[in-house]
């Protein structure tokens, strides 16, 4: 790499009583302000830090470079709009980039079937977005007893109050005081849980929300039961909608991961490589459906966020989708998961620390056990993740274990040296070589 390291290092920056400004999130207090988790600067496939190390990036910033860090096409389109318009607002307002922006988004996703896009700013965000359109979509048409909004156990759709609440982990709700009573968990891939709630409740539900793969465990729905939500949704009326947070834009070998199902979702989020993760963005595409009966009631939808769809965000979007096209990205990413996915096979079926994997595509999971032979507890999965980092590369926290999300454009050379870094550091977390 020859991005130039920036004179000042986070520990350069600390106030005078020795703590670090910073509240870095998801850590303790105890972890603040490190120089080894200072990131500085990033391009391609590699990320330098205050330290001085240069690791591979396996988890494509956080699941949102799919096209690798600093694409320069990018990053002229942002700024460009940046000194063409600094900001206009799509608050009571429009402009000419929000408007292509939604128009190439409609176009992407199947404009057959979608119609509007609403802009958000993060996938948390656009979660709240699609709770409120669902229960307002519903009232619309009589039904303002539809307030539920279903769930997968294991799900993560954020941490905004609503997002939160939809979010199937314990991540610490109840501390919060986040309000889950119109909201319901089922087991993902297990028909006959939702059919229960769905004969208990199907009359009051507005939305079932499934990722295509969920976040925590790198977990797929299967087949079997996407054809039962379809089923349940022609029974009891409710509207299902696709989380591509992190499964869109190429992450499982598609462009959306639900434009696989054989049946389109009615609302779908995207988020993360939306704009190859240079902006705070996100967006609802919503079906002709729903659009039609706001636009046939002329019904306000009360929502609206000040950085939301944004001449930058937007341009970002565009730029985006076209270089997703020129480089081929979608079919780069499933040759790289191609190797990616020979890699897994190889660690499970020789390797005593690593016991399965999961996912698709460049999303996938993979489960390690202890030189005991038990699961990785998932109180040392952080330490494990430092172990890797310090064989030089960054994965990500999974369940038992790590998630490995490379980006599309990753080489086989680089996807080799992302997979000895993540066996080195395993063997050196347990103990040595086994």
């Amino acid at each position: 790499m020859t991005t130039a390291l920036p004179t000042l290092t986070g520990r350069d920056e600390a106030p005078d009583h020795g703590h670090p400004a910073l509240w870095t999130s998801l850590l303790p207090p105890s972890a603040h302000g490190d120089d080894g988790i200072c990131a500085v600067s990033a391009e391609g496939m590699y990320v330098r830090f205050a330290d001085g190390s240069e690791l591979l990036d396996g988890d494509s910033g956080l699941w949102n470079a799919n096209l690798g860090h600093g694409n320069r096409h990018i990053a002229e389109a942002c700024h460009q709009a940046l000194l063409n318009a600094s900001y206009l607002s799509v608050f009571r307002y429009e402009h000419p980039y929000a408007r292509r922006a939604a128009e190439a988004l409609v176009e992407l996703c199947g404009a057959d079937h979608f119609a509007r896009v609403l802009f958000s700013t993060s996938g948390g965000a656009a979660n709240d977005l699609v709770m409120k359109t669902a229960r307002h979509y519903h009232a619309l048409r009589g039904a303002e007893k539809r307030k539920i909004i279903v769930g997968l156990r294991g799900s993560y759709h954020g941490l905004t109050f609503g997002g939160f609440a939809l979010t199937g982990e314990n991540l610490g709700q109840q501390v919060y005081g986040v309000d889950q009573r119109l909201v319901r968990h089922v087991t993902p891939n297990d028909p006959a849980d939702i059919e229960k709630l769905m004969r208990a409740q199907g009359s009051q539900i507005a939305a079932v929300v499934v990722e295509p793969v969920l976040g925590s465990g790198a977990v797929p729905l299967t087949d079997e039961y996407l054809q039962t939500l379809f089923r349940l949704r022609e029974e009891h009326g409710f509207l299902l909608a696709a989380d591509e947070v992190a499964t869109g834009f190429g992450r499982t070998g598609s462009m959306f991961a639900s434009q696989l199902w054989s049946e389109r979702p009615d609302l779908l989020v995207t988020s993360k490589g939306l704009t190859n993760g240079t902006c705070a963005a996100a967006a609802v595409i919503v079906s002709r459906t729903i659009a039609d009966a706001f636009r046939e009631a002329d019904a306000t939808l009360t929502h609206g966020e000040t950085q939301a769809g944004t001449p930058v965000t937007c341009a970002a979007i565009i730029a985006t989708i076209e270089e997703m096209r020129r480089l081929d990205a979608v079919s780069r990413g499933r040759r790289a998961a191609e190797t990616l996915g020979a890699h897994l096979d190889r660690l499970v079926a020789e390797h005593p620390l690593f016991d399965s994997h999961d996912g698709r595509g460049l999303f996938r999971s993979l489960r390690i056990v202890t030189a005991d032979g038990e699961p990785l507890p998932q109180a040392r999965v952080l330490d494990q993740i430092t172990a890797i980092r310090a064989a030089g590369a960054i994965v990500h926290a999974g369940v038992h274990g790590i998630q490995i999300m490379p980006p599309l454009t990753a080489t086989d050379a680089e996807i080799d040296a992302l997979m000895e870094a993540v066996r080195t550091g395993v063997e050196s977390f347990a103990g040595g070589p086994r």
